[in-house]
């Protein structure tokens, strides 16, 4: 039905109830933006970070930490310094400090632990040499414990597979503190392979750095007293230190050939 304007031949309009009935114009949809995952852009970083901390990468990195730190010791031999002399400017407790960080950073690189026993005796005496060198024993050990067992482990465990192996991996992560004991009581067992062997098995960090500073008085005192008593080879001290070495090594020998086959078929 017309409205009064319509008849009377204004401009038609119609009623609210009409417009409203009148379908509306299409509007065209806009195209569709393309969604780009939110980690697409960090995709290659968060790559490359996995590589990276991956265990074999890490096995990479502590090789090459070991290998400079062992070619730094030939190139520029710090143990000369530790066996020859010491800063003038330093006495007393604060050197044995010194000797001790020094000491615990060379066993790292591989230098070996009786002849840096020998210079603690030579420069400090007895006592405080044998406490400076305990210290740097426990600093070094720490140290390539931890290295070993944040950058070696996890790729070195799928490893452990041969007999010997697992025997020994098995007797470290069950008994740590009394095979860690033995290892620093028997002369003949390297320092550092002692180190990275148990980084690689289960063994706690407490059974490891209290066995290490135990079982590593007796010899490091000989050889301290050793070096105290250098410039006396007659003396008492100088002899009974001395055979403190000689005799353990013996013994120690020949319990491990006596124990060889007993190993092999564990």
């Amino acid at each position: 039905m017309l409205d009064a304007t319509t008849r009377s031949g204004g401009t038609a309009t119609a009623s609210p109830r009409a417009a409203a009935t009148e379908p509306a114009a299409a509007v065209p949809a806009a195209p569709p933006v393309p969604v780009v995952p939110a980690t697409s852009a960090y995709a290659p970083p968060a790559r490359w970070a996995r590589v990276l901390l991956s265990p074999w990468a890490r096995l990479c990195l502590l090789l090459a930490l070991l290998t400079t730190a062992g070619v730094s010791v030939l190139l520029f031999e710090p143990q000369r310094l530790l066996a020859h002399g010491w800063p003038p400017q330093l006495g007393g407790a604060a050197a044995a400090l010194v000797f001790a960080a020094a000491y615990g950073l060379c066993t790292v690189a591989f230098v070996p632990r009786p002849l840096l026993n020998l210079a603690a005796g030579a420069l400090f005496g007895s006592y405080l040499g044998l406490a400076a060198a305990l210290a740097g024993t426990v600093l070094g050990a720490g140290a390539a414990f931890g290295l070993g067992r944040l950058l070696g482990q996890d790729a070195l465990r799928p490893l452990l597979r041969g007999r010997l192996l697992t025997a020994a991996d098995g007797q470290l992560s069950r008994h740590g503190f009394r095979s860690m004991m033995a290892a620093r009581l028997f002369p003949g067992v390297p320092f550092w392979a002692a180190n990275y062997c148990a980084a690689v098995s289960r063994m706690s960090w407490t059974a490891f750095l209290l066995a290490t500073a135990l079982g590593s008085i007796p010899n490091t005192a000989a050889y301290a007293v050793a070096g105290a008593r250098a410039s006396a080879p007659t003396s008492p001290a100088f002899l009974l230190a001395m055979a403190s070495i000689v005799v353990p090594a013996v013994l120690g020998t020949a319990v491990a050939w006596r124990k060889r086959h007993h190993l092999r078929r564990r």
